[in-house]
Order: C-alpha cells, then sequence, then structure tokens
C-alpha cells in the first residue's frame, strides 16, 4: 500500500486536500478515487486513507481508522556524519532512515573536500530532509529523522548533552561491538569522518569533550560505509532489526 507523509492533522472521518508533492505523486502512479493509501504526519502511528477526488491539480482523502503501529528503535541512535564527497551524503542518509537513525547531524570538518556557503547549505538541508521523507515513506517509519543543521566539527564537539558520544576510529583500543556488548541499549551518537578521517587533533579534541573512541574492527571502512555498519551492529547487538 501507498505510504506519505501528511504533516497536518489526520482525523478519522475528514476528508483532507493531500499537499501538492504528495498529490502530485498519486496522479504519477495512476492512484484513482477508492484507491487506499497510508498516511503519517510524524506525531507517531499512521492512518489508512480512502482517495476521494484526484485531479490534475489536487487529490483530496477520507481519513479512516488509525493504526498505532511504530517501527522505531527503543534506543536513539544520531548519527554525526562530516561531510563526504559527490553525492555520498545522500546515501549515507537514506540508508541511515532506513536502518532506523533518529537523527542526522552534518557536519564541516577538516579534512572534508566539500565546502558549503550558507546558501548552499541551506540548499543542501531542504535536499535532505526530503530524502529523510522520502526514506520514512519506504521503509515504513512513522517519524521522521531529527535534521540538524550543517555545523563546525570543533564547535560542534564541544556542545554537551545527555547522549554518550562515540567517534569511529581506527586508533581505538576497544571496537563497537565490544563496548555495545557490555552497555544497555541506550541513546548515542555516532560521529563519523569523511575520507582520510578526522584528523589528530580532532581525534583529540573531541576525546577531551568527552567522546568514548571506538574502532569498527580490523579492516579500515569508507566514510559512506562506517556508519551504517555502526548502525547496523547496534541494531544486531541492542535489538531492534
Amino acid at each position: 500500500m501507498p505510504r506519505f507523509f501528511c504533516p497536518q492533522p489526520l482525523v478519522a472521518g475528514t476528508t483532507i486536500a493531500l499537499p501538492e508533492a504528495v498529490a502530485h505523486h498519486i496522479q504519477v502512479v495512476r492512484l484513482a478515487p477508492g484507491d487506499v493509501i497510508t498516511l503519517f504526519n510524524g506525531e507517531g502511528g499512521e492512518v489508512q486513507a480512502s482517495l476521494v477526488t484526484v485531479a490534475k491539480r489536487s487529490v483530496t482523502a477520507e481519513i479512516q481508522a488509525h493504526v498505532a503501529r511504530e517501527a522505531e528503535l527503543p534506543y536513539a541512535v544520531t548519527l554525526a556524519q562530516a561531510l563526504p564527497e559527490a553525492s555520498k551524503m545522500d546515501w549515507i542518509i537514506e540508508k541511515a532512515i532506513e536502518l532506523g537513525a533518529a537523527g542526522i547531524v552534518p557536519l564541516s570538518a577538516q579534512r572534508c573536500v566539500v565546502r558549503l556557503s550558507s546558501e548552499r547549505a541551506e540548499k543542501k538541508l531542504a535536499h535532505w530532509q526530503g530524502i529523510i521523507v522520502s526514506a520514512s515513506e519506504q521503509s515504513g517509519r512513522n517519524r521522521l529523522a531529527q535534521l540538524a543543521p550543517l555545523q563546525d566539527f570543533n564547535s560542534w564537539s564541544n556542545q554537551q548533552d545527555l547522549h554518550k558520544r562515540i567517534i569511529l576510529t581506527p586508533r581505538a583500543q576497544q571496537s563497537l561491538a565490544d563496548w555495545a556488548r557490555h552497555q544497555p541499549p541506550q541513546a548515542i551518537t555516532v560521529m563519523v569522518g569523511p575520507e582520510g578521517g578526522f584528523s589528530e587533533a580532532e581525534e583529540k579534541a573531541a576525546l577531551a569533550a568527552g567522546a568514548i573512541g571506538l574502532a569498527m574492527g580490523p579492516r579500515i571502512l569508507r566514510t559512506e560505509t562506517a556508519g551504517l555498519t555502526a548502525l547496523a551492529m547496534l541494531s544486531a547487538l541492542w535489538g531492534g532489526m
């Protein structure tokens, strides 16, 4: 059944006009009045809806029963990803959402090849938000991951919050898998460097600010592989797959 994100109240028994992007998608896949779709607004659960009208520029649907279904991990994992080259960030975000990431923090680090102006960063954030929506629709998630603004690595790593921060580094003596086996499931942030990794100075600063340095095992993983592997590993060890 087609699933769509619809950021508005979804009250059973009401008929609503669907957002323009959703209406366009419905027209592209040639759904017709009477077809049933699934809608979610990010506030929890989902609803079944029956299409009432499908016009050239608008689509309406009648909201039916609410289903209290969730597909979130039982703990929050935030992926703090230093900007990689080209379109790798698109792929990383898409797959991180599929694997259950609760948040994405784009970072500008010393070895990042990509440098974004304020204007370009805003456009990228809007683009990445669209990827989060699409990946949530496809993967059956009913809540959208939080996307943070692009931040400087050093400034961000010095901030304090309640989550443990893990910086992935091949120089660590302990692996993420070994650490997770001896820890209860909990909210954490996983920090992944760009191509070439975080600089030694960045790593030292993060560790001094309280981050835990952990390795991914005996092999060096690419930036687009490391965070996703960490998410899958935590799901296997802590549950949620």
